[in-house]
């Protein structure tokens, strides 16, 4: 379970507070008005972004102190954070060592990955030959190879297509579901919330309210929620 204990961030001119529980194995989407502070949360809970007050617990364990790199997730971002001069197994290969340096085990798992987002004829392209979707897919299996047990992304689908983007969640929610892996997903669509079929949390003016389902959520009366949905 991961716990959001009364979680202050003050920023210049920005303050965002969040107290809740999200159950292991969740899928998760975080909607709310632009600027409302989501991305900011999620750098909050990878430890980019130091807190002021509270806690973050992972199975009543403490991870705010720890260090980005030893904390039990991985996020995806919009913008690939792929290597130009490295090619797809390599992209994919560095979440599991820096170095490069693999056992055959975790070649395997790394090719798995690729075989597993449908990249199989790209292993030895480099980014500069991939498109938008295929570069989001590499991002994608190294998250998967890395097996940390939260997932969180950043609007890593919005730069694609209405098409695409529904098979991409499609694909991490089949990994995810798999894998019995707890899932944050920052997104500006609705209809991600939607196809994630599970809880929305919703953000405004740097408040989060309680996860609750997404029927809930798009029936809510809640003032905020129905002028942010637009009815």
């Amino acid at each position: 379970m991961l716990c959001v204990n009364n979680l202050v961030i003050d920023l210049e001119n920005f303050r965002l507070t969040a107290d809740f529980k999200i159950e292991t194995g969740s899928h998760i989407a975080i909607v709310g008005p632009s600027g409302a502070g989501k991305s900011t949360f999620l750098n909050v809970l990878a430890g980019f972004i130091p807190l002021k007050y509270g806690n973050i617990e992972w199975n009543k364990s403490c991870i705010a102190k720890l260090e980005p790199g030893k904390r039990p997730l991985s996020i995806l971002f919009q913008d690939y954070n792929l290597f130009s001069h490295l090619n797809v197994i390599e992209n994919v290969a560095i979440g599991l060592k820096p170095n490069l340096k693999l056992s055959d085990l975790q070649l395997d798992l790394v090719n798995f990955a690729i075989e597993e987002v449908g990249l199989s004829k790209f292993k030895f392209k480099s980014p500069s030959k991939l498109s938008g979707g295929q570069k989001t897919r590499v991002s994608l299996a190294r998250a998967m190879v890395r097996s940390k047990p939260i997932l969180l992304l950043d609007e890593a689908f919005s730069g694609l297509g209405p098409a695409l983007r529904s098979e991409m969640i499609e694909l991490m929610k089949n990994h995810v579901t798999k894998n019995n892996i707890t899932l944050l997903m920052v997104s500006h669509h609705i209809k991600d919330a939607v196809e994630l079929n599970q809880k929305v949390l919703f953000v405004s003016e740097g408040q989060f309210m309680k996860p609750i389902n997404v029927s809930d959520f798009i029936n809510s009366s809640d003032k905020r929620i129905r002028d942010y949905i637009g009815l």
